[in-house]
């Protein structure tokens, strides 16, 4: 008699779509007494992950041989993180500072700003371009390398910095971590067991394939040709954020003059009209910040539409919460990706939704299309992030709002704006929620977005951003290229 907590394998062959609710397949291994004695006794099964064992034995039987990452034979110069110390935030743009989970960004942004009295060596919290990067803590084992955003930037204590021994090394081991044998190896420890925590001396136990110096550099050209091409991006971003500005006359949102009720007293304080409260009684709703960015675009702008506007824009959805029904490979699920990973280029994700079990609502709701805007509507609100080609038909879940550009002629600047300060602020203006903050499709269909009265510079930023968004898709194609290489290298045993 089956269990009545076993789901059952079904298929339709008509279709040829199966959706399976199996439970996972058994794992079992054998644990040597030596190994057992290394691993402290300890005689649970989470003790010991096979997924790193297997990857272990499959590295070791590699045709090329093995060295360990860090050791005299190794592939690193030098791995460091610094210690911890006591921060000092400020308000104003004064020192970036940057969290660890920044790294995998395409488009890296400070998380807050520390003050340069902070009491510690900040030159050493620098990282360089080009410099291997690693998650040590939370999510271990994220890896990117330094770009032109990074160079010489301020990160946290808990960042793992690499530097290549070689002149190919540095990419050659980015690659290698971006693998499911890489990851495996990466975060076990040499007893197989699973760790919380990276530091340094970790990477004395980790084998690499020791590929011959011409597939190195192979892999190592591709993965910085990925990484210039990520840089170009972001330069062209930067030069239609410049051409937004200009043509709008508007200088650092910080340095807009917001006047008071009263400016005599030490806290903010201002009045507002009965017909503007809108049934809005939070205080930060009314904030004259936002009326004075109004004003302002009213004056250097043609005119002001609302994303809500049918010629902006052809929809904006956000999904209903439902229950997910994931499978095991892409063959019969989409690719489902959360609100943390819109602003990576290429999102780590092994959660593919059922085709077949969400058919209709992939359709309506959940699918992503090239050059559609995606905005976080919960937690963390108005992370923006324009869909790249590779995304197409990739799924997200119901914290993301998706905004359809009408068109293609109004899709690389309507991202412009909203991406830029002044449309972050404008986004996160209707914010309510006592806990965790929301916003909903009606918020982000009344965001004012101001047309420009030169309109071959609004066609220059839309045409800017979208070749954008296309060099990014090119950096994930060579990426790519070099993961399937370094596949090939880890799959060739003796």
């Amino acid at each position: 008699m089956v269990s009545s907590n076993l789901a059952f394998k079904f298929l339709k062959d008509e279709e040829k779509k199966d959706y399976t609710y199996l439970p996972n397949p058994l794992k079992h291994t054998s644990v040597s007494l030596t190994d057992l004695f290394k691993n402290k006794l300890r005689l649970e099964a989470n003790a010991f992950n096979l997924d790193a064992k297997l990857a272990q034995e499959k590295v070791s039987n590699n045709i090329f041989g093995t060295v360990r990452l860090w050791s005299d034979k190794g592939l690193i110069q030098e791995a460091y993180h610094r210690p911890r110390f006591k921060r000092i935030y400020v308000d104003k743009k004064e020192i970036s500072f940057f969290q660890p989970s920044s790294i995998t960004e395409v488009y890296p942004k400070p998380a807050r700003y520390i003050s340069a009295k902070t009491e510690t060596d900040l030159e050493s919290l620098k990282v360089k371009k080009g410099m291997l990067l690693m998650t040590v803590s939370g999510t271990i084992g994220k890896v990117a390398i330094a770009g032109t955003k990074l160079d010489n930037q301020v990160f946290s204590h808990d960042l793992l910095r690499l530097i290549g021994k070689g002149k190919y090394d540095t990419g050659y081991i980015y690659s290698y971590f971006l693998t499911d044998t890489g990851q495996h190896i990466l975060q076990s420890n040499n007893y197989g067991a699973v760790i919380k925590h990276i530091e340094p001396e970790h990477l004395q136990n980790v084998i690499i394939p020791n590929a011959p110096e011409h597939l190195k550099k192979e892999i190592h050209q591709l993965i910085f040709e990925s990484y210039d091409l990520r840089d170009q991006s972001n330069e062209l971003i930067d030069i239609a954020e410049k051409i937004l500005y200009e043509e709008l006359n508007l200088n650092p949102i910080e340095q807009l003059n917001n006047e008071y009720f009263d400016n005599s007293k030490d806290i903010r304080n201002y009045t507002v009209k009965l017909s503007d409260l809108r049934l809005r009684l939070d205080g930060s709703y009314h904030l004259p910040l936002f009326n004075n960015i109004l004003n302002h675009l009213k004056q250097y702008s043609s005119e002001i539409k609302y994303l809500k506007n049918e010629k902006i824009t052809s929809s904006i959805i956000l999904p209903g919460r439902f229950k997910r029904v994931y499978v095991d490979t892409e063959e019969y699920g989409i690719k489902f990706i959360g609100g943390k990973q819109i602003t990576d280029l290429n999102p780590n994700t092994d959660k593919f939704l059922s085709k077949s079990m969400h058919d209709t609502r992939l359709g309506k709701e959940l699918i992503l299309h090239e050059n559609c805007i995606l905005i976080t509507r919960s937690g963390t609100i108005g992370k923006v992030s324009l869909v790249p080609k590779h995304w197409e038909n990739w799924a997200a879940n119901e914290h993301i709002i998706r905004v359809f550009p009408k068109n293609q002629e109004i899709a690389g600047y309507l991202y412009c704006w909203l991406n830029s300060e002044y449309g972050k602020e404008l986004i996160k203006k209707h914010t309510y929620g006592a806990v965790v903050d929301e916003i909903d499709t009606n918020h982000v269909g009344d965001i004012p977005l101001p047309l420009l009265k030169n309109s071959s510079k609004q066609k220059e930023i839309n045409d800017i951003v979208l070749k954008a968004n296309n060099l990014r898709y090119q950096a994930h194609i060579l990426e790519q290229k070099a993961i399937k290489k370094m596949n090939k290298i880890i799959d060739r045993t003796k």
